[in-house]
């Protein structure tokens, strides 16, 4: 039978769980990131005048798209670095080649300068940022990404950077008996694969980034937090403003492995810079103080 002294520990275990600091559900203090896809008209036209708005708003690190060539925005990699450092700005993490590039041959005389432009920007991670449409339909494509990504792996570890798999939601979908969000993460090496759980595309999926978490602690060492509203669209919108857990979901940051997270939109109702301005708004209230 419980004891009053039972009662008491419980109580004051409770107690402590509702009081813990925000510090605490990380690995280390929090900056708040934008994953500029979300203002991608803007960085077409004015990608330095974009970068000033996005420091001015509060952002600290930005996770890039678009390379090309050595560049990303019309700017190699010395060059944009160092406009992000005269903003306060870093990179930790980039968007390079969608799947096909790995699915087919002669990937390395690619991968090889994209991973050595990563590392010269300053950035840890290195992402595969999609699959291509034609390929989604036969499990057969993820079993070999996944072993790609394993070698693609190797050639980032020995560059010093990481290497990421950032997910939509058609990862999900049933495919002989399993899926290809299981295969990539079953057949890929846990120390040298990492994922960025897209906690949108997850929950339109209908599954719970939680369960993902606790099945596979530690391999998602990034994230983008956008939010879904309330309609049968499911359509995106500013973080705070719809459906998804935020609140819940940060306090097993640790568990997940999360050492950076991005803002991120797709498509927003208006001018962009209003959803990013509203979205960390939420974030500084709610989430990272």
């Amino acid at each position: 039978m419980p004891t009053r002294r039972d009662f008491l520990r419980q109580s004051s275990l409770l107690t402590a769980s509702l009081i813990i600091s925000k510090e605490d559900w990380f690995f280390e203090p929090q900056k708040i990131g934008l994953q500029l896809y979300t203002l991608r008209n803007e960085m077409g036209k004015d990608a330095k005048g974009t970068l000033a708005k996005v420091a001015a708003q509060g952002y600290k690190t930005v996770e890039t798209f678009g390379y090309g060539n050595g560049k990303w925005f019309g700017m190699n990699a010395a060059e944009l670095r160092a406009e992000l450092k005269s903003l306060g700005l870093t990179t930790p993490s980039g968007h390079t080649f969608p799947a096909s590039v790995f699915l087919g041959s002669g990937w390395e005389e690619k991968w090889k300068p994209a991973v050595a432009d990563a590392k010269a920007v300053g950035q840890e991670f290195i992402v595969v940022p999609w699959m291509e449409e034609q390929f989604r339909t036969d499990i057969n494509n993820f079993k070999k990404l996944a072993a790609v990504l394993n070698k693609a792996a190797e050639i980032c570890k020995q560059a010093g950077i990481k290497l990421a798999y950032h997910n939509h939601d058609f990862e999900f979908a049933p495919l002989a008996g399993t899926n290809g969000f299981d295969v990539l993460l079953k057949d890929t090496d846990p120390k040298l694969v990492f994922f960025e759980m897209d906690i949108y595309w997850v929950s339109k999926a209908g599954k719970d980034p939680l369960s993902f978490f606790s099945k596979y602690p530690g391999r998602f060492a990034m994230w983008h937090v956008k939010d879904m509203d309330n309609t049968p669209q499911k359509n995106f919108t500013e973080v705070g403003s719809g459906v998804i857990d935020f609140k819940k979901i940060f306090t097993h940051a640790k568990q997940s492995g999360m050492k950076y997270f991005f803002v991120e939109q797709d498509q927003c109702p208006g001018a962009p810079l209003d959803s990013t301005a509203k979205s960390i708004a939420y974030l500084k209230k709610n989430i990272v103080k």
